[in-house]
């Protein structure tokens, strides 16, 4: 008589009822929401809306950007999106209009969100649908160094980038800001995914970086559902409610 018999039948009985007992795993399908910053700042000046989103059930991350190209930019966000098992909403803020613009391109992206941002079309840099249009007062007191990076000092941003938030927010904004190429505003995307991705629009009435004239354009130019806000060229941290409010509905429509 086999010995082992009794206690090789006992472990498959015992494995049997484990796999019967224990449920296959749930890809977790809820739309992410994946938030590109712009010139100007990094991932903290979505401080005040990620909360707010993952109060909804949404999972939201902030891209890192590096701002030292229209390709490296588009590189980090994708490897973001790539990392996602679900849909994804892309939300750009700014420059990052451009970003989400090229890599909207994704599978995996659902719907986009334009925060006072630019929408460059297919092969054009982000500065031809601006240019006839009156130049923003912010654009007289960039600091560029001798590799062609820009900042703002800490007075233009108070003034013509966060003119609606606290002192000390400003100044948070002003001493997190990423330096960004200036010749980035000059690449073409070769992408343009609002022409067959549902886009939202939130203008900045207010704005001091990007002529609120000009968004309105760009914002009937993709078609998008779009939203005017009473603020500054930061609605994400002057109004954050109202931001995550459109991002929600976004997500909504992605999820359907």
């Amino acid at each position: 008589m086999n010995i082992l018999a009794p206690l090789v039948l006992a472990t498959a009985l015992s494995l049997g009822t484990a796999s019967a007992a224990t449920p296959t795993p749930i890809a977790d399908t809820r739309p992410t929401v994946v938030l590109v910053h712009g010139a100007f700042a990094d991932g903290s000046s979505w401080n005040k809306v990620i909360p707010l989103l993952q109060a909804q059930g949404l999972n939201a991350i902030a891209v890192q950007n590096p701002l030292t190209s229209l390709e490296d930019d588009v590189t980090f966000t994708n490897r973001v999106v790539n990392a996602q098992s679900g849909p994804v909403v892309l939300v750009g803020h700014s420059w990052g209009g451009s970003v989400i613009t090229q890599a909207g391109g994704h599978d995996k992206v659902k719907a986009l969100v334009y925060v006072a941002a630019f929408a460059p079309s297919l092969n054009a840099a982000p500065v031809v649908d601006t240019k006839d249009f009156p130049t923003p007062p912010g654009f007289a007191h960039f600091i560029a160094d001798a590799d062609g990076y820009l900042t703002l000092p800490a007075d233009a941003i108070a003034r013509d980038f966060a003119q609606d938030v606290s002192a000390e927010e400003a100044n948070l904004i002003h001493a997190t800001q990423g330096a960004v190429r200036g010749a980035n505003f000059e690449q073409p995307v070769t992408v343009a995914a609002w022409t067959s991705k549902p886009s939202w629009y939130i203008v900045a009435a207010q704005d001091r970086m990007i002529d609120p004239g000009a968004q309105r354009a760009l914002a009937k130019k993709i078609r998008a559902t779009t939203v005017e806000l009473q603020t500054s060229h930061v609605p994400m941290v002057s109004d954050p409610e109202s931001v995550a409010k459109v991002i929600v509905e976004a997500a909504q429509a992605a999820a359907k």
